[in-house]
């Protein structure tokens, strides 16, 4: 990795016809060694959140294919993990109210006049380096693809004051999206969703993938159990996340109490960090704190549990509901964008109506007093999840850049 600074800080066309797989083009194994991808991300490696991590997984993928790639986002004095690439800093400070994320300013133009790409990638965030990139892309005539990560507009209704300010963003993303040659959505369910708010531009399913060698229920660990306080015929409920008001941890919370009421055995067990951990800890004193997780860790506390539990509405994919799948895990989430399009109801796991805690409660018991069932399900899950791979998913898109740079 390398660190470089700045100078200074027709007619409608039809769902088919919006929508497009990045298996439509073929991959020319010859490497892309001409080819230069500016990458601008407002989350690349001083929070370790999915983002990050798709963006750093690209960024290893092109350059081991030849591609000459330069990050342009916001970092921090230390960063949260190994990154990937060369990466070139943007002026940014702390986000007001949430300090873990960082508000980026504009993209140095001067910096991107010198590096000359071929393209531009921006994972898109409501800020001024996305608003400053799309001016310098239009100005200087370089082909702006963006990737869908985030449903920022869902966010804002879970923080008071600012639940005014979402049909202004969808309207502000919506043209900025429209703006870019094409957009790489995670999932089709996210793609029916923005099709169905009527949103412009020519949106491609990009999927993603996850390492299944890693995340494998042969990590099962018995001592990884009794080491935690864990009673062998204790039903492990799981929930992995970046703890935040956003991704409904009043409903997991009010699931495994509702459990326990019913005399139902289980445990909740929460790997992951965030501003939202101590209040979690205090609704949930009897539950299992793991905090950030990572590498081996992680694998074996999946492979370990017995049932995940994401109830999440906020999701465009969901990379730890993946996790959980290769690991084995029968999973109950939110009947959402990105869940549903991993989750085979009542195959690998159950859907349940948005914040529904009585349907929650009510899968979650299903597997908790079936074994047999949850095995069953554990090992559809598994199935499934082989069937998302990163090499494929990084190959198809930069067989779109290929294409997008011939024209």
């Amino acid at each position: 990795m390398n660190l470089v600074t700045t100078r200074s800080p027709r007619a409608e066309p039809t769902l088919a016809e919006k929508t497009e797989s990045l298996v439509a083009f073929p991959y020319s194994e010859k490497k892309s060694q001409c080819l230069r991808v500016a990458i601008i991300a407002s989350s690349y490696n001083y929070i370790r959140d999915g983002v990050a991590l798709t963006m750093n997984r690209l960024v290893d993928y092109l350059e081991r294919q030849g591609v000459e790639v330069r990050v342009y986002t916001p970092v921090s004095k230390l960063p949260a993990f190994d990154y990937k690439g060369t990466v070139v800093p943007v002026p940014s400070i702390a986000l007001p109210g949430r300090g873990e994320y960082r508000l980026a300013f504009s993209l140095p133009q001067e910096e991107i006049e010198a590096f000359k790409p071929d393209l531009i990638h921006i994972a898109l965030a409501p800020d001024p380096l996305g608003y400053s990139t799309l001016k310098i892309a239009r100005k200087l005539n370089i082909p702006l693809v963006a990737s869908y990560h985030t449903r920022y507009e869902t966010y804002l209704k879970y923080y008071p004051g600012v639940s005014i300010f979402i049909s202004p963003l969808k309207r502000y993303l919506s043209r900025y999206y429209a703006r870019c040659r094409e957009v790489y959505v995670p999932t089709q369910s996210m793609i029916d969703e923005l099709v169905a708010e009527k949103q412009q531009g020519k949106l491609i399913l990009w999927s993603r993938g996850v390492d299944a060698e890693s995340f494998n229920p042969a990590n099962r660990s018995a001592e990884w159990r009794y080491r935690h306080g864990l009673a062998p015929d204790d039903i492990v409920v799981l929930l992995v996340s970046r703890l935040v008001r956003e991704k409904q941890l009043s409903i997991f919370v009010s699931v495994v109490k509702a459990l326990n009421a019913r005399n139902i055995p289980v445990r909740a067990v929460v790997a992951g960090d965030g501003p939202a951990r101590a209040e979690l800890e205090q609704m949930l004193p009897d539950a299992i704190f793991l905090g950030f997780q990572q590498g081996a860790d992680l694998t074996t506390t999946y492979a370990s549990a017995d049932i995940f539990l994401f109830p999440s509405e906020t999701e465009t994919f969901g990379n730890v509901t993946l996790e959980a799948m290769a690991s084995g895990l029968p999973c109950v989430c939110a009947d959402a964008t990105g869940s549903k399009s991993l989750i085979k109801d009542g195959v690998t796991g159950f859907l349940a109506r948005p914040r529904d805690v009585e349907e929650f409660t009510r899968h979650v018991a299903t597997l908790a007093l079936d074994p047999v069932g949850r095995a069953r399900m554990g090992e559809a899950a598994r199935i499934r999840a082989l069937t998302f791979s990163w090499d494929e998913t990084m190959k198809d898109l930069l067989a779109r850049y290929e294409a997008i740079v011939r024209k």
